[in-house]
């Protein structure tokens, strides 16, 4: 379930070698290229991890990296449509496959190491932090005293790290599905793994879904979700029986972030997402976006929802975490979130037609 945005099923990656552009679909065995000998190039070795600095190699299947070097990374999916963003790359680090996915990690041009899963760019070490800092300040920061927090997938740390901010929590569960990529974390992004080294921490590996439906009900104070595109095996994440499962793993006031896409690309499944937690979380259900420069349209949300029980205003944040944090010099500081985000209209304040009478009347 790791990831912040994969679609494991159905994905192009475009990498110019020289003057040649190859497109190669994700999780098939035949390579397209417009270049009869660079094609035959793209298919001439297995996955493979790669020494430091190599700069050729090439991926079957769930990938298709070529020779990217000298290269450009790039995104083509019918998730996003018509449009790529793409980062000239200047290193391969790391090249594996798991039994679950494609990683790799290059070094880029402008935004530091980069997480690749299947294909689909995690993180990178420049904007990370919005991402990590707001899927986890925002639930956090609004109810009294988290003590006991669920993470599904999120094995990169980068949630781990956050939730480690807030000295009220005794305890983290996290259940990540891949462990290549919490070692390769660990390796390649020591800044973004640090939550790792918390002795709070517990690493569960294995499938997220089951472990919350074996969770004691009404065991957590928040169940964090960081879960990949809902195409694939990711679907159920985004699915009523899902959220059926937070609801029942959470405390009466407790609450719940998921990433929920992009309003500029996805607003049809952004309206099934809101659909579906208005008839499970009888709590407060918001919608919250924020800007990732790497992410498809510059911009991915989250539902932020809670259980039924004492009062949850997301729009109030009540822990003063952009203080608190200023006292842990474990980690590095907070580059992203403050309180003053989530109230100045980060949350359910959007414009678009139809999406704020959708998340003001439930209609």
């Amino acid at each position: 379930q790791h990831g912040k945005r994969r679609d494991p099923t159905i994905m192009n990656q475009s990498i110019a070698i020289g003057k040649t552009l190859i497109k190669v679909p994700f999780h098939t065995h035949t390579h397209m290229a417009e270049h009869n000998a660079t094609a035959a190039a793209a298919t001439e070795s297995p996955m493979k991890k790669l020494k430091d600095g190599d700069v050729n190699g090439a991926v079957n299947g769930g990938g298709n990296i070529s020779s990217v070097i000298p290269g450009w990374f790039s995104e083509i999916s019918p998730m996003w449509p018509g449009e790529a963003h793409s980062l000239k790359v200047e290193k391969i680090l790391f090249q594996g496959k798991s039994d679950y996915q494609d990683v790799m990690v290059f070094q880029s041009a402008t935004y530091g190491k980069v997480l690749v899963l299947d294909g689909v760019i995690q993180l990178t070490e420049r904007d990370e932090c919005a991402y990590q800092e707001m899927i986890t300040h925002l639930p956090l920061c609004s109810i009294p005293n988290p003590k006991k927090v669920l993470v599904i997938g999120g094995g990169d740390g980068g949630v781990l790290r956050e939730v480690a901010r807030h000295s009220s929590v005794e305890h983290i569960d996290i259940c990540e599905i891949d462990k290549m990529v919490v070692d390769v974390s660990k390796e390649f992004f020591p800044d973004v793994a640090v939550g790792y080294e918390d002795p709070r921490v517990t690493l569960h590996v294995g499938d997220g879904v089951a472990f919350l439906k074996a969770a004691q009900e009404g065991s957590y104070d928040a169940v964090i979700v960081d879960s990949s595109d809902p195409i694939g095996p990711a679907q159920e994440l985004f699915e009523k029986p899902f959220f059926e499962s937070v609801a029942k793993a959470l405390r009466p006031g407790g609450v719940m972030c998921t990433q929920a896409e992009s309003i500029w690309l996805h607003m049809h499944i952004i309206e099934e997402i809101v659909a579906n937690c208005r008839q499970i979380f009888k709590g407060s259900v918001n919608y919250a976006w924020t800007t990732v420069p790497t992410y498809p349209s510059g911009v991915i949300g989250f539902m932020v929802c809670s259980t039924e029980g004492p009062e949850v205003d997301f729009k109030n944040p009540i822990n003063p975490i952009d203080a608190e944090e200023k006292q842990n010099t474990s980690i590095v500081p907070l580059k992203f979130y403050n309180r003053e985000l989530a109230k100045e209209g980060k949350i359910a304040n959007i414009k678009l037609h139809g999406f704020q009478l959708l998340i003001e009347d439930g209609s």
